[in-house]
C-alpha cells in the first residue's frame, strides 16, 4: 500500500512538473522576449557593468556636466560612485531627514532649496563645485574625495561603487569607444526626436546642435582639442539618454547603434569609413 501511494505521488508530481514546463514553453513561444531596458558598459579588460535605463540617463547627465566643465574623467567616476551610493542614481524626492535628489543633498545644510536640489543639473554642479575645492581630489581614493564633499555618516560605502562609476565614466567621457550600449524597446509613439535631443544637448553639454532633416548632427570639436574622444562621449550619451529623447539610431566614427535591435542592440560597424570621425548623428 505504501509503495503504491509513493508511486502515485511521484506520478502526480511528475505530471505537474511536465504541465508547468509545457505552460512555460508555450508562454515563451507566444510572448516575444521583453526588451531588458538596461544599459551595459563592456570594457576591453572584460569587465561589464549594467544600469537600468533610467539610472544610465542620470549617469549620462552627470558625466556630461563634468565634460562641459572640462574636468577629468576621475571627477565623473567620483560623482557617479557617490550618486549610486546616495540614491542608486535616481532623482528621489525623499531621504534621511531632509535629504533629496541624486546626491541626497540637504537644504537645511546649505545645499539649496528643495526645488534646486531636485534639479539634477543643479545638484550635479553643486556636488562638483564642492569636489573641485578638495586639494588633490584626482589622486585621492574615491571614498575620501566623496566624503570631503558629502560628509556622510557612512563614508566607506562610496568605495563599493567605484568599479561601475569608473566604467560608466570611461564610456561617457569617450575614453572607451563602442563600450556602452542600451537595450530598449522602440518608442510606443514617434516623437520629435530632433527637438528632444537638441534640448538635452543644450541642457547637459551647453551645445547648440544642427538638424539636417534626418536627425541631429553634432560636431563636438569646440568642446576641446580631442574631437574623436568627445564624439564618443556624445555618442554614448545619446544612447544612454535615448529613453528620454526617443532616439533610435546613433552614428559615430563608422559605427552605428540601432535601438530597433532590442536585446541584440550593440555598436556595429557601418562598413563605410567615417569621413568625419568627430561628427555624431542622432535620429
Amino acid at each position: 500500500m505504501r509503495r503504491r501511494l509513493v508511486r502515485g505521488t511521484l506520478t502526480v508530481v511528475t505530471l505537474v512538473v511536465v504541465a508547468v514546463a509545457a505552460v512555460a514553453a508555450l508562454l515563451t513561444w507566444a510572448v516575444p522576449d521583453r526588451v531588458s531596458e538596461t544599459c551595459v558598459v563592456a570594457l576591453e579588460d572584460g569587465t561589464r557593468h549594467a544600469l537600468d535605463a533610467d539610472q544610465a540617463d542620470n549617469a549620462a547627465l552627470i558625466t556630461a556636466v563634468t565634460v562641459r566643465r572640462g574636468l577629468p574623467a576621475r571627477a565623473a567616476t567620483i560623482a557617479l560612485a557617490t550618486a549610486v551610493q546616495e540614491s542608486k542614481l535616481r532623482n528621489i524626492d525623499y531621504g534621511d531627514r531632509d535629504s533629496l535628489g541624486l546626491f541626497q543633498q540637504r537644504p537645511s545644510q546649505g545645499w539649496g532649496t528643495p526645488e534646486q536640489v531636485m534639479d539634477p543639473l543643479y545638484s550635479t554642479n553643486a556636488f562638483l563645485d564642492g569636489l573641485v575645492t578638495v586639494p588633490g581630489y584626482t589622486e585621492l581614493p574615491v571614498t575620501e574625495a566623496a566624503q570631503e564633499v558629502q560628509r556622510s555618516a557612512f563614508p566607506d560605502a562610496y568605495a563599493d561603487h567605484e568599479p561601475e562609476g569608473r566604467a560608466f565614466a570611461s564610456a561617457l567621457t569617450g575614453n572607451s569607444t563602442a563600450a556602452l550600449t542600451c537595450r530598449l524597446p522602440m518608442p510606443e509613439e514617434p516623437g520629435d526626436v530632433a527637438a528632444a535631443v537638441t534640448e538635452r544637448l543644450a541642457r547637459d553639454f551647453g551645445i547648440e546642435a544642427q538638424t539636417d532633416g534626418t536627425g541631429v548632427v553634432v560636431d563636438p570639436t569646440h568642446l576641446g582639442e580631442d574631437g574623436e574622444r568627445l564624439a564618443w562621449a556624445l555618442a554614448h550619451w545619446a544612447v544612454a539618454t535615448a529613453t528620454s529623447t526617443g532616439a533610435t539610431t546613433v552614428e559615430v566614427a563608422g559605427h552605428v547603434w540601432d535601438r530597433a535591435a532590442g536585446n541584440d542592440a550593440a555598436w556595429e560597424r557601418t562598413g563605410t569609413p567615417a569621413t568625419t570621425p568627430a561628427v555624431v548623428r542622432i535620429s
